[in-house]
């Protein structure tokens, strides 16, 4: 038959519950001097009754000299605690520095990468201004080439015309002879007719 599960809670009538409490502080203290003897451990047990009565038990020595030892490491270990509380909470402010430092950074570094997206974009509508200025600036040297073309083409036949009248002018004066004092000329060639020429001096 399975045994059911025994409730804990304290004792209603107080001779059970000194009784009780007798037994159970016998045990307990017998356990802490098994265990002392069989492991070597140091052990102080230290037991308030209800009424406020003090019972002991210190395996090696006595409590005072347990109480020191356990006060002593116990703020040995504050201390430690306390040491390590210290170094993970500058670790933590490093940490807490170097991550505000990478988001500056992160932060600097977008800035750059928009500065620079900005300047590229300025230089290429630059290099498209400088493009679309040449292409103005050939058409225009086109244009003016055509122009100088053409001029060029009228002067040649403007100084052909001239040529041919000035060589029309020295051939008409080469083929007469004017005679000095003498209000005519005296045609060169004989099958033309000659010229009837005034002296300029009889014209005024």
């Amino acid at each position: 038959m399975v045994r059911g599960k025994v409730q804990m809670r304290q004792i209603e009538n107080p001779v059970h519950r000194r009784v009780t409490f007798s037994k159970r502080r016998e045990g307990m203290l017998k356990k802490a001097r098994e265990l002392s003897v069989l492991c070597g451990a140091d052990i102080g047990v230290i037991i308030f009754s209800s009424t406020g009565k003090v019972h002991e038990l210190a395996t090696n020595g006595n409590m005072q000299r347990l109480i020191e030892r356990y006060q002593s490491i116990t703020t040995g270990q504050m201390e430690s605690n306390n040491l390590e509380s210290q170094v993970t909470e500058n670790w933590v402010s490093l940490l807490r520095e170097e991550i505000g430092l990478l988001h500056h950074g992160l932060r600097s570094g977008n800035k750059l990468i928009r500065d620079i997206f900005y300047q590229m974009q300025v230089m290429q509508q630059e290099i498209h201004f400088l493009k679309n200025k040449e292409s103005i600036l050939k058409s225009e040297h086109e244009m003016l080439q055509q122009k100088v073309t053409q001029w060029e083409s009228i002067l040649k036949a403007a100084n052909g015309i001239l040529q041919e009248k000035v060589n029309g002018q020295n051939e008409f004066m080469n083929n007469c002879s004017v005679f000095p004092g003498s209000s005519y000329a005296m045609p060169y060639d004989e099958n033309e007719s000659c010229l009837f020429t005034n002296q300029v001096s009889d014209k005024k």
